[in-house]
Order: structure tokens, then C-alpha cells, then sequence
């Protein structure tokens, strides 16, 4: 499978949504990729799929370009927090479950039932946590970069994305510790 095929797809190549996209998606996946070989490496014995990884960090924000936002010249109509659930939609449709529950899941540090509840998202209730090791590392490695175009080349400091996530409250803060616990630490 090649991630550029399925952008290339849904995004014309020519398009500042898609220059935004494609780098995001490699800078990410290169994250992803450093922490996973960094993983491996304290626990050579671990399932962890490479491939996979790469072509999901590729695709896991497809789905941006259903969204109103301007800033990053994704001219559709729905709510940006609604990018992974359209994300996961589109490639269901193209024949890739598993690599849609990245897009799924990869939100924040992940979104649980209760918050789509008490702060009424424009989401299914449902739970968009990550599961796999593959989806945990993602969750993580996407954090670090933005698609801002001032930004878009520019890694966050570790400390700086555990203070932007204090805002979604005392539960994502301590999943977000939790993932950085089992992903990051030895």
C-alpha cells in the first residue's frame, strides 16, 4: 500500500492542503518511527509493526480536508475535532480498518466516551482512545508537530505539549502521562 496513492487520492497534489498534509504526515511518521526503534531497542522482543506504522503515520490525518479550517486551507464544513472520525470513514471506505482507527484514535491523548459527553463534541459517544502500540506512539509522535504554516517544520518541546493539554482537563493530562510512561520511559 502507498500512503501517497490514497492523499494523492483524496487531495489535489498541487493544493496547500495537501503540501500541509504530506509534510505534517512525514514529520510525524519520522517521529513515530524514532520512537518506535527507541522502544525496540528497551524491549527488542516487542510486536511492533514498522510498516504499519509508517503507512498509518502517513494517513492519520486524512481527514482534515472535511474540515472548516481556514488556517490550514481545509475548506469543508465540519468541526475540526470531527477530522479523525472522517479520517477513519474515508479509509474504511478504501479497504484499510485498521489503519482508520489510528485516525480514529490518534486525538489529544485520545478521547473517551465521558468526554465526548460532559464537553458535547460533535462526536458519536463512543471511546478514541489509542489501543495498539502502533496507535499509542502516533498518538504521541503527532503531538509534537503542528500544522500551522508558521510551524509546520518546527518540533515542539516535550514539556510544552504536556502544558497545552492541561486545558482538556485532570483525565487527558493523566492519559497523556500515562502514554508518555509506557512509550517513552525505559
Amino acid at each position: 500500500m502507498n500512503p501517497f496513492e490514497i492523499i494523492h487520492k483524496h487531495y489535489r497534489p498541487s493544493s496547500e492542503a495537501s503540501r500541509i498534509l504530506v509534510i505534517h504526515s512525514v514529520l510525524v511518521t519520522q517521529k513515530a518511527r524514532a520512537i518506535a526503534f527507541d522502544y525496540l531497542s528497551k524491549r527488542p522482543n516487542a510486536a511492533l509493526d514498522l510498516d504499519f506504522l509508517t503507512e498509518a503515520g502517513m494517513l492519520h490525518d486524512v481527514g482534515i480536508k472535511f474540515c472548516h479550517a481556514p488556517e490550514i486551507f481545509c475548506e469543508g464544513t465540519e468541526p475540526y475535532v470531527r477530522h479523525g472520525i472522517l479520517g477513519q470513514e474515508l479509509l474504511e471506505s478504501e479497504g484499510l480498518p485498521r489503519h482508520a482507527l489510528v485516525c480514529a484514535r490518534h486525538t489529544g491523548s485520545g478521547i473517551t466516551r465521558e468526554d465526548v459527553r460532559a464537553q458535547c463534541l460533535p462526536l458519536p459517544e463512543a471511546d478514541y482512545v489509542p489501543v495498539s502500540l502502533e496507535e499509542k506512539i502516533l498518538c504521541v509522535a503527532d503531538k509534537f508537530f503542528s500544522k500551522t504554516p508558521q510551524k509546520l517544520w518546527k518540533e515542539k518541546p516535550l514539556e510544552k505539549i504536556t502544558t497545552s493539554l492541561e486545558k482538556y482537563g485532570d483525565a487527558a493530562l493523566s492519559r497523556w502521562r500515562e502514554l508518555l510512561r509506557e512509550i517513552l520511559e525505559p
